[in-house]
């Protein structure tokens, strides 16, 4: 099912917090992968009361992405070119993995998004920045990163989220790029099961 929208951060943590009332969550915690990352903050700041802990999985910033042009090109381009997404997801997992595994998540992104959606998400998560409003929020934040992502290092994650949130941790993921979740999955999931814990 295919459901049109504005693609934005701000339908996002809208769309989140229909969702939570409508489970009867007062309260949460949440976790963001990537764009994710960003859009987990936007709900953090829509209702800062009602959100307990963030797990930002190799996440954008508030603050956005800036772009060169070769870069914007390739990003871009993913909309409707699937070697601009193998590319993408080549070069954002260390360039490391088996050519059948790529495939399988270019395969799966093709056929669960839209060329539309994934044009005006990446503007959304590249081109908006909110960091005003996250900064000295005194939630817990844990920012867990892979060591073999180029794009979203640890270092990134030192001048953004590190320094926004007092209360922020950070975790490099050892054996990980950009898809935690795929790459080392229990680790991953050992990772945050102690942190929310906490």
């Amino acid at each position: 099912m295919q459901t049109p929208g504005a693609y934005t951060m701000d339908e996002i943590a809208s769309d989140t917090l229909t969702l939570a009332d409508h489970l009867g969550f007062r309260e949460f915690s949440l976790i963001g992968h990537s764009m994710g990352g960003m859009a987990i903050q936007r709900v953090l700041t829509k209702a800062p009361a009602r959100v307990k802990k963030l797990v930002a999985l190799t996440p954008v910033p508030a603050s956005g992405v800036p772009f060169d042009e070769q870069g914007w090109g390739l990003f871009s381009g993913a909309a409707e070119k699937p070697e601009h997404r193998y590319a993408i997801i080549d070069f954002t997992t260390g360039n490391r993995h088996t050519k059948t595994w790529i495939d399988s998540m270019v395969a799966y992104s093709l056929a669960h998004s839209t060329p539309e959606a994934f044009a005006a998400y990446l503007t959304a998560w590249a081109k908006t920045d909110f960091s005003a409003e996250v900064k000295g929020l005194s939630h817990p934040v844990k920012c867990i990163v892979g060591a073999h992502d180029p794009a979203l290092t640890a270092d990134a994650m030192k001048g953004t989220y590190l320094a926004w949130y007092p209360n922020a941790e950070l975790e490099v993921m050892a054996n990980a790029g950009h898809y935690p979740m795929h790459e080392t999955p229990i680790a991953l999931a050992t990772s945050i099961e102690a942190f929310l814990k906490k």
